[in-house]
This record gives structure tokens, sequence and C-alpha cells, in this order.
């Protein structure tokens, strides 16, 4: 199943008071294994950089400056996520943010039923425990010696360590899907009946085969489950 593991960087802490996202990370996986494919922009905030918010990111305006604003790669954003599962850590700081720039160029929200908080996770799992994603990546020994300041990029990379572990852990052999992500690609929508059935794999000629094969057997158990017998069957002698 594929989601995306994302990640904000911004001027401050809240979009009504006039502050932007300067930095997007977003990395994909597909059954909780990154796949290689990411997308990252720096954005230039159109506005000054507060040294509250510099000294978390060290993302100054000079530097800033010399990239695109949000609505030149809004499309480019939209693309890379499609409508797939959104796996944000304290989501609800993140999607405000990305809801008010959004809301600058006159796009959509956010579906609400797409996000995936990982904070919320980890609060069920951990109670009363810190729940930051530095601290989660020390409870499940995940490497934070490349995490000097914050990075979105680096961040939804962390995080994708982190969501895996807090679905039970990876488990690539097996290809499985987590409950909860199947859970929330049910509640947005995400799965959907096929509009045309599958053709049968089995030729008319394999199906009358089969048929005469299973005509050959004598007695089997299936007749007295059909006929209604839930007599117990003949136990096998040593």
């Amino acid at each position: 199943m594929r989601e995306i593991v994302l990640d904000t960087e911004t001027t401050g802490l809240d979009p009504s008071s006039g502050h932007r996202v300067v930095e997007i990370g977003a990395v994909e996986i597909s059954n909780l294994i990154p796949t290689g494919r990411y997308f990252h922009r720096y954005l230039n905030p159109e506005r000054d950089m507060p040294e509250e918010a510099f000294r978390v990111h060290g993302l100054s305006y000079e530097f800033l400056s010399q990239h695109k604003v949000f609505r030149e790669i809004a499309a480019e954003l939209l693309d890379f996520i499609e409508d797939v599962p959104l796996v944000i850590h304290n989501a609800e700081f993140d999607t405000r943010f990305l809801n008010a720039e959004f809301a600058l160029v006159n796009m959509p929200p956010l579906a609400g039923a797409r996000i995936v908080d990982t904070l919320a996770m980890a609060r069920r799992r951990h109670p009363g425990g810190p729940n930051s994603l530095d601290a989660l990546c020390q409870r499940y020994a995940i490497d934070l010696s490349r995490r000097d300041k914050h990075g979105a990029l680096l961040d939804a990379n962390l995080l994708a360590e982190v969501y895996a572990e807090l679905c039970g852990g990876r488990q690539a052999a097996l290809s499985l899907q987590t409950v909860h992500a199947v859970r929330v690609a049910a509640a947005s929508g995400l799965l959907r009946r096929r509009p045309e059935p599958l053709a049968p794999r089995l030729s008319a000629e394999e199906e009358q085969a089969h048929f005469a094969f299973v005509a050959t057997i004598k007695s089997p158990i299936w007749d007295r489950y059909f006929a209604g017998d839930e007599a117990a069957p003949t136990p096998i002698s040593g």
C-alpha cells in the first residue's frame, strides 16, 4: 500500500498570524518500506525569518529568497502526494499550515480523513511517555546522529522509520499491510470496487477437469457439511 510520510518547516507557530511554510519534505513508502521516491522543496516565505524559527531549522530568509514561492510548486506537490494517506507527526500543525498555503492560492484543503497522525498513534501505544519525534527515535533505536537541526526531508525519513515501528515493525518479506493503514484507506474512500470484475483465469476445459476429478472422491467430508451433518469426524488411529 502506498503512503506518503510528510513534514514541514515554517517561520513560526500560527499561519493565521502570517507565518508561512519554508520547507516541505515527503517520502513515499509502500507497505511501510521507503521506495526511494521523495519530494523536497525549500520555499520563499515572502516575509522575514524570526530568530526563534531560525534557531530550530537554520533556514535564513537570504537563503530562502532564492527559491520558489508555494504557488509555483503546489501542483508538483499534489501530483506527488496524489490521494493516498499522509503520515504526519503532530499532523494538526502541518495540515493547518499546508491548508493555509493552499487557501492562499485558491486550492482545496487536504482532506482530514486521509491524515495519519503518528503522534496520536504514539500516545495510544505509549501513554504518558515522551512522544516527540526525537523521543520515539531514541525509543526505537533509530539513528539521530544526522539530526543537528530540524529539516523537513530528514525528519520525514526518520518518521518513516518510526511509523514502521508504531505499526509493529517492517515485514518486507511478507509485504504485509497494516490494519491501521487499511482503515485509513477505507475511511478516505481509497479502497474501491473494480468497475468490471476480473476475467476468470481458468479455462472451461480446466474447470470441467476439476469437476471430473472431484467426482471421483468417495464420500468427501464436505458432503456432510452441505447436508447439515454436524457429527464429529472419525478420529484417525495411530
